[in-house]
């Protein structure tokens, strides 16, 4: 399974981006998909998933600035940021998991198994 992200820029603050996932070598639909940032000086955070039921979940700091979609037919991943601040710079990850995951588990990086390889955002003026 391998995974693209694209997507990321620098953006000035107050608007938005949206970041691809694209997965090749397996169904959309058989594995949860995650986004993970990495800020400079920071440790990896969750920020949103979609599982392989359509359920979604956000990191709460973000709920109402962030939606995830999936397109089964492009088997890609989206991940729509809105009203970007500076301290949303980072490196974004998806990340997708073979085994079903648990509520408890989603946001935790090491339960993935696939990993892209990061696109950048940086939100600046």
């Amino acid at each position: 399974v391998q995974l693209q992200a694209s997507g990321g820029g620098l953006v000035q603050p107050g608007n938005s981006l949206r970041l691809s996932c694209e997965v090749a070598g397996r169904a959309l639909s058989t594995l949860d998909v995650g986004w993970f940032r990495q800020g400079p000086g920071k440790e990896r955070e969750f920020v949103a998933a979609f599982r392989r039921n359509g359920a979604t979940y956000y990191k709460d700091s973000m709920k109402g600035r962030l939606t995830v979609a999936r397109d089964n037919a492009k088997n890609t991943v989206y991940l729509q940021m809105n009203n970007l601040r500076p301290e949303d710079t980072a490196v974004y990850y998806c990340a997708a998991a073979g085994r079903g995951l648990i509520v408890s588990t989603l946001r935790n990086g090491d339960y993935y198994d696939y990993w892209g390889q990061g696109t950048q955002v940086t939100v600046s003026s």
